[in-house]
């Protein structure tokens, strides 16, 4: 019995509609130009795949049925027939011609990049994204919220679009064609946004590249769809697409940032203002691998709890944040007031007594 209302409690659940709010049986049509192609031409040739079945279904249960043995039906003999051979052959070269005309149209468009009004360089790494505007002067990390980080091992308190937030959103003009490069600092990663029509992969020593005009404001999201290491499933993407005159303000203000993050790489910093900076880019970039309270995961990420890294030389400190070690990669993208935090973070936390990093140490390191 006990078995039974089990199983009747898994079926009523399946057939729940909260089960099914986010499934679809259809491809994403998407806010671009590019997108709707895509659909289109999958849709076409969806229909032309339906009519084939109908046609040829049609004909075998036709076939079955109108010349069945007991209505006394004789097979006809047309074996080496030259006429049959040359009807399955020549239809369906017709029909795959038809299909190659829209098709190479498509994918002539895909890759047609030369009308872009603006690039982004994307670069993916394990496991974060960084978008540079070469022309803006614009550089950032996009990391998974931390809010997601939070909730990965608590079930009962998963925050909205979980494991699809991050802390800093790529930020894009709408109605702007926009060239993407996209590229790789360690292994393969995918930058992949369905509503974009844009999935390209992002190799390691190569550039790829796609493009996009979106014609809708709006937030849009996507992962990375290359299995790229342990945390692939905390990588993921969010656009927001903004109006032109939104965009400005928002490149002017990152502008103001960026200066800011210069002039405070030149300064002298106190150590209590690293220790604050460097507990929330600990955080961010080194608690997935080492853990928040420094334990690590020994023997691939060992502890920075009593670490004779954190408590040796502060320079061969610097020298594996900058260029990575084992399966540590290199945070040599981040600025160097972020990483001077971050390496005073590691050396003063935990109970270990290492020394103060300047970013003036890891400017000269570099």
């Amino acid at each position: 019995m006990k078995r039974l209302t089990t199983l009747l409690s898994t079926l009523v659940g399946l057939m729940s509609t909260n089960v099914f709010a986010e499934y679809g049986l259809n491809m994403t049509e998407g806010v671009t130009s590019i997108s709707r192609d895509i659909y289109d031409l999958h849709m076409l040739i969806f229909w032309i795949c339906v009519a084939i079945a109908v046609l040829v279904f049609g004909a075998m249960f036709y076939s079955v049925f109108a010349h069945r043995k007991s209505k006394g039906a004789v097979a006809a003999q047309f074996h080496e027939s030259t006429k049959a051979e040359l009807l399955w052959t020549v239809i369906p070269i017709i029909i795959l011609v038809l299909m190659a005309i829209p098709a190479s149209r498509v994918l002539i468009d895909l890759e047609d990049t030369s009308k872009a009004d603006m690039t982004i360089k994307i670069t993916g790494h394990q496991w974060k994204w960084q978008y540079d505007y070469p022309t803006e002067g614009i550089s950032f990390i996009s990391n998974l919220a931390q809010s997601s980080k939070d909730s990965v091992n608590d079930d009962s308190n998963k925050p909205e679009n979980y494991l699809l937030e991050v802390d800093k959103h790529l930020v894009l003009p709408v109605d702007t064609s926009i060239r993407f490069l996209i590229t790789s600092n360690d292994v393969i990663h995918n930058w992949w946004v369905p509503d974009f029509g844009v999935k390209q992969d992002a190799n390691p020593g190569f550039i790829n590249d796609a493009w996009a005009q979106i014609d809708e404001i709006g937030t849009y999201r996507g992962q990375c769809a290359e299995l790229c290491g342990k945390d692939h499933g905390f990588m993921p993407i969010v656009v927001d697409v903004v109006s032109k005159a939104d965009y400005a303000k928002w490149v002017t203000n990152q502008q103001a940032i960026a200066k800011a993050a210069a002039d405070s790489a030149n300064k002298t910093w106190s150590k209590s203002e690293l220790m604050a900076q460097g507990e929330s880019v600990y955080n961010t970039n080194c608690a997935s691998c080492h853990k928040k309270d420094g334990s690590g995961m020994p023997p691939i990420f060992p502890a920075m709890k009593a670490s004779p890294v954190a408590n040796g030389a502060p320079a061969d400190h610097i020298g594996i944040v900058l260029h990575g070690k084992g399966g540590m990669p290199t945070f040599k993208m981040l600025g160097d007031a972020d990483l001077a935090a971050v390496i005073t973070y590691e050396r003063n936390a935990f109970g270990n007594t290492g020394s103060v990093v300047q970013p003036s140490d890891v400017k000269s390191a570099r």
